[in-house]
């Protein structure tokens, strides 16, 4: 049996057929909780024309603790921007949102769906309310590499709550992205790096300077390849899946796994399965991978998760931590709806494989 397992607590938020702002679904939403302790989520709300705004929701709470409903309120970025729109579309997509301890505020990683493609955006706020942008990332070229991450199609990004040690030993701000090297056929791979496919990296920031200046958070150096495609349920491709959460056993990060052919140049895939496994990082060095799930602990199989705009959808963005060594997981469903899962962490990870 594997150590992490997820058991599904049901739909928390559909897409609202009556509003041409959502006939598209809402999917794919950060989680975190204010200074007061509400929990509010900020899903990917899609209009007609794949045309995305990041809204805001507060989640609703039963007597005994468990959540059940939401409490639309708004949105809180919406694609006005010139690196948020191109040619056929705009879009502020799949959020991921963290208290960044050393900054004192909450950093928001976005999809921005600019005139070249999808890159990362950041947006910042001190209570989740009211977001104010901070702009698109800039990679550092390395020349170790040998290639500009800049002109890669880029997604599924966040930081971590913490600094972290980066490759030269320093405290630093970490930052998790998933680079694409192959578009329209072509492959441009980071010199000795023999993945072609969709994969997560890592790379760092100035924590110094990003507290001085909100605009040191654009730029990131020391890309490093973190991991790669390894089982059969992730056998397409990999990406980050929610902000980690510092455990006693390491850096939990739950993160999701693609199989099935991409279709190129189109918006929703018709073919792929999408599950989320867990990842265990190294507490004081997150390139250190300590174990990965070598089978989903999600995988869609509801019937929400297996019918929906983009069928057999399991996209994991959001955490909750709860009392007592739990964790609620809040997901996109068939890029239509949201559902939430809690995951138990257990106390080690004695006699699990990787």
């Amino acid at each position: 049996m594997q150590p992490f397992q997820m058991r599904r607590l049901g739909v928390i938020m559909r897409g609202d057929p009556h509003n041409p702002d959502e006939v598209l679904g809402v999917l794919n939403p950060a989680a975190a909780r204010d200074p007061g302790g509400r929990l509010f989520l900020f899903p990917r709300v899609v209009a007609a024309g794949n045309y995305s705004r990041v809204g805001l929701a507060e989640v609703l709470f039963d007597a005994a603790g468990e959540p059940v409903a939401v409490q639309r309120r708004g949105y809180v970025l919406e694609p006005t921007e010139p690196y948020e729109q191109n040619a056929r579309t705009a879009g502020c997509e799949d959020a991921r949102v963290g208290y960044v301890a050393p900054l004192g505020r909450y950093i928001m990683a976005y999809t921005a769906y600019g005139p070249l493609g999808p890159r990362i955006a950041l947006a910042e706020s001190r209570d989740l309310l009211s977001w104010q942008r901070i702009g698109p990332l800039k990679f550092a070229f390395d020349p170790r590499l040998r290639v500009d991450f800049d002109l890669y199609d880029n997604k599924d990004a966040f930081l971590f709550p913490e600094p972290v040690r980066d490759p030269h030993g320093r405290p630093a701000l970490a930052l998790i992205h998933r680079p694409a090297h192959t578009q329209g056929g072509v492959r441009v791979l980071p010199a000795g790096v023999a993945e072609p496919r969709a994969s997560i990296w890592i790379s760092y920031c100035d924590v110094d300077a990003a507290q001085r200046d909100s605009g040191a958070l654009l730029r990131w150096r020391d890309h490093q390849l973190l991991a790669a495609p390894q089982h059969e349920w992730e056998s397409t491709k990999i990406g980050g899946g929610a902000p980690p959460l510092r455990t006693p056993l390491g850096w939990l990060m739950i993160y999701h796994g693609v199989a099935g052919p991409i279709v190129e140049n189109v918006d929703h895939q018709p073919f792929v399965h999408y599950s989320a496994g867990a990842m265990l990082l190294d507490a004081d060095d997150p390139r250190r991978v300590l174990y990965r799930s070598a089978a989903p602990t999600l995988a869609p199989e509801a019937a929400e998760e297996r019918e929906g705009v983009v069928p057999n959808v399991v996209f994991p963005t959001g955490l909750d931590p709860r009392p007592g060594g739990r964790v609620d997981v809040y997901y996109g469903m068939a890029d239509a709806a949201i559902g939430v899962a809690r995951l138990d962490i257990p106390a080690a990870l004695a006699g699990a494989g990787a």
